[in-house]
């Protein structure tokens, strides 16, 4: 059975950085804690740290759920853990519609390896922050290839 890593929540933790206060991140989503978006159910006007480890090991899940209906061959542990990173932080619909995707269901991970790195805009524009994510996702996944 999948699941994430502590390297790999410490992965998405690094990135995400911790907001203990509502924001609006570049993608345009009001957010909070470790880049947990708001839903419209949810109100939030501060939190602390370990309420936002939670929300983060809870959104990690949902990522995680979305990789095992999304990705049919076997990852290494290292694999997953990117992977998951990667979906937290586009969504699932954005890993469903990829070509990485394909390229993993096809185990062609070389491929897959250079399209983490297509993936680094926000708003049409590409982000520095974004460029070192994906470079790190990469170099995870490529860390996991038997």
């Amino acid at each position: 059975m999948r699941t994430i890593s502590s390297k790999g929540l410490a992965l998405i933790k690094h990135f995400e950085g911790f907001k203990d206060k509502p924001y609006t991140c570049p993608g345009g989503h009001v957010t909070i804690g470790y880049g947990h978006v708001i839903n419209k159910d949810e109100e939030f006007k501060t939190l602390t740290e370990h309420e936002a480890e939670e929300l983060l090991v809870h959104d990690a899940q949902k990522a995680l759920h979305a990789l095992s209906r999304l990705v049919k061959i076997s990852l290494t542990q290292p694999q997953v853990d990117a992977l998951v990173s990667f979906i937290f932080n586009l969504g699932a619909g954005a890993f469903q519609r990829s070509t990485l995707r394909a390229y993993i269901n096809r185990c062609d991970h070389t491929q897959a390896c250079l399209e983490f790195l297509k993936w680094t805009k926000a708003a049409g524009k590409v982000l520095p922050g974004l460029v070192k994510r994906r470079q790190a996702e990469a170099i995870l996944y490529q860390s996991g290839i038997c």
